[in-house]
């Protein structure tokens, strides 16, 4: 077998473009440019959800416990949000009130800024997306109880999803062209 058979494509761009596509329709809809409608709820179960648990799965064969980790979880939380915005179509007792679904966002930003933890030995765009994606969890936390918020979080959910997207992009396109082409910022501890 020949060493290029031996290698396994790189899922990160998948995963990264099915969450920053999602994430930016969500918070145009947080922003307050259209309702959530099935547009999103399609991106958040097919592109945000299941490409980014293959992207995950394909993290795991590659050894990569981290992609695992984010891409896994990060499909299954669109998912999830996807079925906290359905399930009380056929039941209003199923809807979650503000407590609940702030306790929902307040665990994800959690979760999001202990693995932003995890993204400061890479690249600065990867820094980018966690930190900006913890922002975004927590504004949407408060925002359950100041819904001026909404607004605001949508503001910076486009933001956040956009550098998701960029690093996607970039990797593709650097890897294509065989050097850096879109930067994504040092690696701490290289030169």
């Amino acid at each position: 077998m020949s060493q290029k058979e031996n290698l396994l494509a790189n899922p990160a761009p998948l995963g990264l473009a099915g969450f920053g596509m999602t994430t930016i329709l969500l918070n145009l809809a947080n922003a307050g440019l259209f309702g959530v409608n099935n547009v999103i709820l399609a991106m958040g179960i097919f592109y945000g959800g299941i490409a980014q648990v293959i992207a995950g799965i394909m993290e795991f064969r590659r050894g990569n416990t981290f992609g695992t980790l984010a891409f896994s979880s990060y499909g299954l939380f669109w998912m999830t949000l996807v079925y906290i915005i359905l399930s009380p179509l056929g039941s209003s007792a199923l809807a979650p009130n503000s407590a609940a679904l702030a306790a929902y966002l307040f665990m994800w930003g959690l979760f999001t800024l202990l693995m932003f933890f995890g993204t400061l030995r890479t690249n600065r765009a990867l820094q980018t997306v966690f930190l900006t994606l913890a922002i975004l969890f927590f504004l949407l936390t408060v925002a359950q109880f100041i819904p001026q918020l909404q607004i605001i979080a949508g503001i910076e959910g486009v933001f956040c999803g956009f550098s998701a997207f960029y690093l996607s992009m970039a990797e593709v396109i650097n890897e294509a062209h065989q050097r850096v082409v879109l930067p994504t910022g040092p690696v701490k501890g290289s030169k």
